[in-house]
């Protein structure tokens, strides 16, 4: 995690096209150091949990597949997280590591009771594929034994899943530096930790090296509080909707000044009031404050990895 923290801070003091303004760390700062609001992660209603290690495989299915909605305006993280479940609710080996080498394009479709072909779906497929592999191969076939591997370690967790699963390689060559994201394999131990409320497979003595998941919807927020500032030509190339393609400048300097910011913050959130506050816990507040936000307009880029 700390390659994540120092190659993401390298791009922030070398950006072109994104500013991380100190001034809007400060107002958000100062906003957020009396209160943090807490947001409960929702494994009440979308989401199939039952305490055990079915959950985990649930949710590492589900962090392989939680990428890529905006090309079909209708798609949703919620439409994938409530279709895999009622699959598992109807089968409970819907996600056996054998099953999942099988799925194919329409069967995922149908598991999601999607009536048209999923944005980047033979990716979808591709990456259900290698999880069921690699677990079959390394963990027989279960997730909770790859959590169980991590010795409650968050970082050593996401370690294991990049080494392990290609799919989950988020990094890139920005400026001629190797650059690290790792955002679906941190969600992953994100959503374990919030699901299992720090307990059971959900227990990690260091969450707190968990830095927020750069996405769509946090850059958009922070440039909305004033924290992130965009060149002229970036702000035309998002008002415009156009894509911006992965790996491009601007689009690893989106991502990558979000995550400097929001570690920013969180400090000078301790330095004002001696309180520890997750980067985990502000990333889900911004996160919470974009989608309930319907005029906000984010970047549009086709990844896997988001």
């Amino acid at each position: 995690m700390e390659e994540v923290r120092a190659t993401t801070a390298w791009v922030a003091f070398h950006s072109s096209h994104v500013t991380v303004d100190s001034s809007g760390i400060e107002k958000v700062a100062e906003t957020l150091k009396d209160s943090i609001p807490k947001v409960e992660w929702d494994f009440e209603g979308i989401h199939y949990f039952d305490n055990g290690p079915l959950s985990v495989q649930y949710l590492f299915v589900l962090d392989a597949l939680n990428f890529c909605f905006w090309p079909d305006k209708e798609l949703s993280y919620d439409n994938l997280a409530s279709g895999l479940k009622e699959a598992l609710q109807n089968d409970k080996s819907a996600f056996d590591a054998d099953r999942l080498q099988k799925y194919t394009g329409p069967e995922l479709r149908k598991i999601l009771k999607w009536p048209r072909p999923l944005p980047l779906e033979d990716e979808r497929v591709r990456l259900m594929h290698e999880v069921g592999f690699e677990l079959e191969r390394s963990f027989d076939g279960k997730a909770s034994k790859l959590v169980e591997c991590c010795e409650k370690s968050a970082s050593k967790l996401v370690s294991l899943i990049t080494c392990h699963f290609p799919g989950f390689r988020d990094h890139t060559v920005y400026k001629g530096r190797q650059i690290f994201l790792y955002k679906r394999a941190q969600i992953f131990a994100a959503d374990l930790w919030g699901a299992f409320k720090g307990r059971g497979y959900g227990e990690f003595n260091d969450v707190e090296s968990l830095t927020m998941f750069a996405d769509y919807i946090v850059p958009a927020v922070l440039q909305q509080l004033g924290v992130l500032r965009y060149s002229l030509s970036l702000s035309n190339l998002i008002e415009s909707n156009t894509e911006i393609c992965s790996g491009s400048e601007e689009e690893v300097e989106l991502r990558a000044c979000s995550v400097y910011a929001v570690e920013e913050i969180r400090d000078l959130i301790h330095r004002k009031s001696g309180k520890q506050v997750l980067s985990v816990e502000l990333d889900l507040w911004l996160w919470s404050f974009g989608v309930h936000c319907p005029s906000l307009q984010h970047h549009q880029t086709l990844s896997i990895y988001y």
